[in-house]
């Protein structure tokens, strides 16, 4: 694969080479890793941003729903979108169903859009741990709103936040009072809570939830991140597209706010920082992967099992083997 030529097609807006692309950048092969830096590097001077959403909620709250219409309205005004969804892969199998697009029907027809599901194969956060990569390519393929689906996980969900400049939550009517509106973990990354499902029988149900949480966030410590007023709660609804609008109007008020204060270079910088942290941390790791570590590994697992030697002890000669 010639990433010269990759990189020019990327630039160009070819969605086919952009789903390539991040292709390259999800495999594990060593001459794939190279090869996606080696593109990475290339793109990385276009100089071209967008806006990286991030959005979580529990299973069944309707994420897929909502960035279908959210997408829609989106690309209804002259914006290229694109979505990278992060499917949970099995336990026992390893795979993964992969089926946002199916989902999102509308918006997979919408030229203006790009899907992308994605499996989150062990990685633990709610989002696949090339999903950065998959980020910088869209940005640099023109698209001016990145939209990354986690798993949907639960509380401890907070990986997002690292990925993304905006964080949007979804909740469903009657999922907690203000006590779970308070719960520390991922309602205090939460820029920007929704609460879906605003329509029918459960309008008022959500209207009472939204209020629920709206009094928890003013108990939240502020922010310096913030500006008065956020992060706040909205009553929306993904089927009857009500709320989009206003809420899309919040999410653009408290980024340029964030612009015009420093604070979006000052968190894409320090989001630099924590992923270096990381390809750091993955790398020691890989290095337990060798033949001659797992050799090593069998040899004290042995010797812890007979008892002839502490744990500890024995982590400390295998990474001292390493070193």
């Amino acid at each position: 694969m010639q990433t010269d030529s990759l990189s020019d097609r990327i630039l160009n807006g070819e969605r086919r080479a952009l789903a390539r692309a991040i292709t390259l950048v999800e495999s594990n092969r060593a001459d794939h890793r190279a090869q996606a830096s080696e593109l990475l590097t290339q793109l990385a001077g276009s100089g071209r941003q967008a806006l990286r959403i991030g959005l979580s909620g529990t299973p069944g709250v309707g994420k897929s729903t909502f960035i279908e219409s959210f997408g829609m309205m989106l690309t209804g005004q002259g914006l290229r979108v694109a979505v990278l969804a992060v499917d949970p892969s099995s336990a026992r199998s390893g795979g993964s169903i992969l089926g946002d697009k199916t989902r999102m029907e509308r918006l997979s027809r919408e030229k203006n859009a790009f899907i992308r599901p994605s499996p989150s194969q062990s990685h633990l956060g709610g989002v696949a741990r090339r999903t950065r990569e998959a980020i910088a390519l869209c940005e640099a393929a023109g698209y001016d709103v990145v939209l990354i689906e986690t798993v949907g996980v639960g509380q401890s969900e907070t990986v997002v936040s690292e990925l993304s400049d905006l964080f949007l939550l979804l909740l469903a009517p009657a999922g907690g009072d203000e006590l779970q509106g308070v719960k520390r973990g991922i309602m205090e990354m939460a820029d920007v809570i929704l609460i879906n499902k605003a329509d029918g029988d459960l309008k008022a149900t959500a209207t009472r939830t939204c209020a629920d949480y709206a009094g928890a966030l003013r108990l939240l410590r502020k922010r310096p991140q913030d500006p008065e007023g956020f992060p706040k709660a909205m009553t929306v609804s993904a089927v009857e597209e009500h709320g989009l609008e206003q809420a899309w109007d919040e999410m653009q008020s408290l980024t340029q706010w964030r612009r015009d204060n420093g604070i979006w270079e000052a968190n894409r910088a320090a989001q630099a920082r924590y992923w270096f942290d990381q390809e750091v941390r993955h790398a020691l790791l890989a290095r337990l992967d060798t033949p001659q570590a797992k050799a090593e590994m069998e040899r004290l697992n042995a010797e812890v099992s007979a008892g002839h030697l502490n744990p500890a002890k024995a982590a400390e000669e295998l990474l001292g083997a390493l070193t």
